[in-house]
């Protein structure tokens, strides 16, 4: 077996460019299949979001207050943008998580010993993590219109504004599938992978503007929650539907949301798919 995998190295020591994109394809397909194989994945990862929307529309609604409105109508079209980004970061959990099943099974191992670029199984499990990310994202956005969220409901929005904010949603939790990669390559167990792909989420989508009038926390608290990258995605996805609850700020990312979300989310895949991969590798040797 050694023998073996030395000369499939050697055939695609780190793959050309065409050689990565196939050899990711056929990995994002395996794990699609599998996918389609256990339904209750994708049940159980659009079921968490639904909850979300039902309980703060229903159960917080009333009591929020969005600029000088505590209008639950106006609530509900405030928190939207923030439900389907943590959806998309959610995701996140679940990219550790399968990894780190992969590891444990040996699977990596049987995929290190063909001849396939280094990097095509991090990509490929990102791939197919973002199509059952964006059949759940598709799934809430239809509930959301059944619970009464509609676009352009504080400003003219169209149908092109609209699929931008979707896709800024699709960005942002492609880049943390990758964050995902690298806790999964760190642990040993799946449930480790699952705590450490969730423990760290809770403060990042809740210090935010998601839930919450940004500009109603305390100053420090405030200014982090600007700079946020989680925030930046949820201000753009507000501004591009047309919803209320777009703070006016002196914080770049706050005046300059779409740019903002679009560098923080390239910055976050360009940093951590180097380090999910450079793992990968380490792990390889």
């Amino acid at each position: 077996m050694s023998a073996v995998t030395d000369t499939a190295r050697a055939v695609v020591p780190g793959g050309s460019f065409g050689q990565s994109v196939r050899d990711s394809l056929v990995v994002a397909k395996r794990n699609l299949i599998r996918m389609t194989r256990i339904p209750e994945m994708v049940l159980f990862g659009i079921i968490q979001p639904v909850m979300f929307v039902v309980l703060f529309t229903y159960v917080f609604g009333g009591s929020m207050q969005i600029g000088d409105s505590t209008d639950p109508g106006v609530y509900k079209d405030f928190l939207m943008a923030g439900i389907f980004a943590q959806t998309v970061t959610f995701a996140t959990a679940g990219s550790a998580a399968g990894i780190a099943d992969d590891m444990q099974k040996g699977l990596v191992d049987r995929f290190r010993s063909l001849p396939m670029a280094r990097g095509a199984v991090l990509t490929g499990r990102t791939v197919a993590d973002l199509v059952q990310t964006s059949i759940t994202l598709l799934v809430l956005a239809a509930v959301a219109l059944i619970v009464g969220w509609r676009t352009g409901s504080a400003a003219p929005s169209n149908a092109g504004e609209i699929l931008a904010g979707f896709g800024l949603l699709l960005l942002l939790g492609y880049a943390f599938t990758w964050i995902g990669a690298l806790i999964g390559l760190s642990v040993r167990t799946p449930e480790a992978a699952t705590s450490g792909g969730l423990i760290w989420l809770f403060p990042v989508t809740f210090v935010s503007n998601a839930f919450v009038d940004s500009s109603q926390m305390t100053p420090w608290l405030r200014h982090i929650a600007e700079w946020n990258p989680f925030s930046a995605t949820v201000q753009a996805c507000r501004e591009l539907f047309g919803n209320p609850g777009v703070v006016q700020s002196d914080a770049w990312p706050m005046q300059h949301p779409v740019w903002a979300s679009v560098i923080w989310s390239v910055l976050i895949i360009a940093v951590f798919r180097t380090l999910a991969v450079r793992k990968y590798r380490q792990a390889d040797g």
